[in-house]
């Protein structure tokens, strides 16, 4: 059995730890959906600002793929993630005043299909 030099060790330890953080970060996906407890005042505001921000608000309009269920929280859930997934994917593109938060289990359901 051949030995292995020790700078080859070093090498292979630090590629390897190299290409394992990258497959990580490469696989993780977050999605930013509004808290529970944000006001119905508080999520129709982030509807507007976000769609004031050239997030494409159509899917949440009568007949679009995210108006079912018509109510604020859904609506504002994927209008607030497609301004995150658009402005960076940073805190900062989900706090929405504190009301956004993360979601790492992906919350697209049907025909409505959230960016990530």
């Amino acid at each position: 059995m051949a030995k292995i030099s020790s700078p080859l060790t070093l090498l292979f330890i630090m590629l390897s730890s190299i290409m394992i953080n990258h497959i990580h970060v490469a696989s993780s996906k977050t999605w930013c959906i509004a808290t529970l407890i944000a006001t119905n005042a508080q999520l129709q505001a982030n509807i507007n600002f976000a769609c004031s921000q050239g997030v494409d608000c159509r899917p949440i309009r009568p007949g679009g793929s995210c108006f079912i269920p018509n109510n604020l929280a859904n609506h504002a859930s994927f209008v607030m993630n497609s301004y995150y997934q658009t402005h960076g994917r940073t805190n900062q593109a989900c706090s929405f005043k504190n009301t956004g938060t993360f979601a790492a289990t992906d919350p697209s359901f049907g025909k409505c299909v959230y960016a990530s």
